[in-house]
């Protein structure tokens, strides 16, 4: 599982524009909040549709998305042989998946037997999977060979993942309720404006228990609320 941290060689380096700040705040911010951010900037499908969490509790999952593209197989080109040949691009793919990096895999929403990180399919051997400590992603469990369905045809290109479009180096963020694709251009402000939103939305989820209305306070339409929050920051050093 290509995200594992292992010794580099040339065959794995990545060549990476997130840098260890913005990937330590994406970690804190959930992808609910994030899909927030996005949406204020227009984009509205980056949430990867219907994929869970294998294992909900190896924990959330930030780095830059390295890619795997299936098409409908077409027989003559694809009998178990394939697999045969070290640059097939499953094998290859897998084996050149770089350190830090999230393999997504589009496999056209169908959940049989895939290998990856994130996948709009499914897992084989999803049991064993779910036993490691990585993040795993898919539809769900499938024991069915996929070569019989799907063919891989291309290593990191754009490709659609439950809907959402994923390019090379776009960053992944999974938390337990799924994943989304943040642009890699719009990393770092949305990682500082996520680290803002998720401050506040810890603020407004105290004060609620605490018996406050929300009227006035999820929007911060009162100035009151403005001023609480900011008291509240100090108090918490946030």
């Amino acid at each position: 599982m290509c995200f594992v941290e292992r010794p580099r060689d040339a065959r794995r380096t990545l060549v990476t524009k997130l840098s260890p700040r913005t990937r330590d705040k994406l970690k804190t911010a959930s992808t609910a909040t994030l899909s927030t951010a996005l949406f204020k900037r227009g984009l509205r499908t980056q949430f990867i549709q219907n994929v869970y969490p294998l294992n909900p509790a190896a924990g959330p999952m930030v780095g830059e998305a390295f890619t795997l593209r299936y098409i409908p197989a077409r027989e003559d080109l694809n009998p178990i042989t394939v697999f045969q040949d070290r640059n097939h691009p499953q094998r290859k793919g897998v084996e050149d998946c770089p350190p830090g990096a999230v393999f997504v895999i589009d496999s056209r929403k169908d959940a049989r037997g895939v290998a990856g990180v994130v996948t709009d399919g499914g897992f084989r051997d999803s049991p064993e999977i779910a036993k490691l400590a990585i993040p795993a992603y898919h539809q769900r469990p499938a024991a069915p060979t996929n070569i019989t369905l799907h063919q891989a045809v291309d290593v990191n290109v754009p490709i659609a993942c439950g809907d959402a479009p994923v390019f090379p180096g776009d960053v992944i963020v999974g938390d337990g309720e799924g994943v989304i694709v943040v642009p890699a251009h719009l990393a770092d402000e949305i990682a500082d404006e996520a680290v803002e939103m998720t401050a506040f939305e810890d603020f407004v989820a105290e004060q609620v228990l605490g018996g406050r209305s929300i009227l006035g306070l999820y929007p911060a339409t009162d100035e009151r609320t403005r001023v609480d929050f900011e008291h509240w920051r100090k108090a918490k050093g946030r």
